[in-house]
This record gives C-alpha cells, sequence and structure tokens, in this order.
C-alpha cells in the first residue's frame, strides 16, 4: 500500500505523466480548465484545499524550472502572489502574463489540479524541470 508522497491516484498519475518542461496548472475553483485537458479535480468546499497548500505538499516531490501566473495575480492578489513565489522559492524565475494568454495556455498543459481556492487569480503554471537528483559530471 502506498503510504508516502501523494496519495490521491489521479494526482499521483498526473505528476507521473510529467517530464522534463512540461507544464502543470494548479488552479483556483473558477479557474476554466479547457475540456481536453487531463484534470483532477480535488476541491471539497470554499478554501478547501488552498493552491498554496497543494504547492506546499507538491514542491517536496515535484521539481519546478519555472513560474507563470497572471499579471492579475500581482495586481489584484499581490498578497498571494508573494506567498506563491516564496513558497517555491524565491529563486525561481517567475514569468507573468495577462490573464487572457494564460487562459490560452492552458490548452497545452498536459495536467491540471483545481482547487476550493476562491483567493482571485490564484492559479499557477510550474514549468517541470530536472531536479537537484540528477547526476551532471560536468556542471
Amino acid at each position: 500500500m502506498k503510504e508516502t508522497g501523494f496519495l490521491n491516484r489521479a494526482i499521483s498519475d498526473a505528476l507521473s505523466m510529467l517530464g522534463h518542461m512540461d507544464e502543470l496548472i494548479i488552479a483556483d475553483a473558477g479557474f476554466p480548465i479547457p475540456a481536453e485537458v487531463f484534470t483532477v479535480d480535488i476541491s471539497l468546499a470554499e478554501n478547501k484545499p488552498t493552491v498554496l497548500e497543494l504547492l506546499e505538499e507538491l514542491k517536496k516531490h515535484f521539481s519546478t524550472e519555472k513560474i507563470i501566473m497572471a499579471q492579475e495575480t500581482k495586481n489584484v492578489s499581490p498578497t498571494r502572489y508573494a506567498a506563491i513565489c516564496n513558497l517555491l522559492g524565491s529563486d525561481l524565475p517567475v514569468e507573468l502574463m495577462p490573464h487572457t494568454k494564460f487562459k490560452e495556455r492552458s490548452h497545452s498543459v498536459k495536467a491540471v489540479i483545481r482547487t476550493g481556492d476562491f483567493t482571485a487569480y490564484s492559479n499557477v503554471l510550474l514549468v517541470s524541470g530536472a531536479g537537484d537528483r540528477w547526476y551532471v559530471e560536468k556542471p
């Protein structure tokens, strides 16, 4: 029986599909997820769970090389923007784009995990990266 990592089978499956440079969105409760994208919906109720709660667990098991968020996240929900950046690491590059472009980009991601978060523009696109487990002979 699996007792470590993500116990949610669908999240575990989604993470297993991702390779280097593949993209995953952690979405708030209101994000319009494209029908064709593999989706894991873990929303239970208002703000259960939040994007931050999911990201906190995700960072233990998933390597990210870049974060992409809507410009509106920084403008409308600056506290949430800062919390996401701080949680994932201040050295991680952050790309901002208009929310309309972010929604267009969502059609090409490999998976979306939807939370119950009701904080406006709390959506985060994670670009998967090679973590520190990879052997590099000459850095």
